[in-house]
């Protein structure tokens, strides 16, 4: 589903990626583990898009998306959830999962995306209405993840995912299809 070939990538003249390489395929979980700055955060935005690979290729699904912006790679089914969640924090719980749906595809099955996330995160349901940079930093990490997952992603990238997430929860695998 998924191949990364040979990438560099950059911060300005610092090389953060040196030749990676890693195949995903479809219904596989795969963890990126390392210390600090090992790269981890890096190669997920190369695959998402917004950090451009020096050398190398992406390729999802078998096409080559080295060159394609961010937000043509989310509308192909490519999802990051980033360290520190990025939410929208004067908007409403239920406002910033919508945001999600914003891919086509996704916006057709909105209602039912909605409702799956609101089911796997029960404490949501109960704030769609109150402002997301209210909510505790697990809620805040909740509603990141449900944002992700209203697109229909058919990768998802979950980077740091268990921050400030209840332990309960951590322990707790979902099932993330949604047919």
């Amino acid at each position: 589903m998924l191949t990364l070939e040979g990438i560099d990538a950059f911060y300005g003249d610092l090389q953060a990626l040196h030749r990676v390489s890693l195949d995903v395929q479809e219904g596989e979980i795969l963890a990126l583990v390392g210390a600090n700055a090992a790269g981890k955060t890096t190669t997920l935005r190369v695959i998402s898009g917004t950090l451009a690979a020096r050398a190398g290729r992406v390729k999802f699904t078998g096409e080559d998306l080295t060159r394609v912006p961010a937000h043509d790679r989310v509308g192909r089914g490519i999802v990051q959830v980033p360290e520190g969640r990025r939410l929208f924090p004067f908007m409403t719980v239920r406002e910033n999962l919508l945001l999600g749906a914003h891919p086509a595809a996704a916006r057709a099955q909105l209602a039912k995306s909605l409702a799956y996330v609101l089911d796997l995160f029960p404490i949501l349901r109960e704030r769609t209405s109150q402002l997301a940079g209210s909510l505790s930093g697990g809620e805040q990490q909740m509603c990141a993840i449900g944002r992700a997952l209203m697109t229909r992603p058919r990768l998802l990238m979950l980077d740091e995912p268990t921050l400030g997430i209840a332990p309960v929860l951590v322990q707790r695998p979902p099932s993330i299809a949604q047919g």
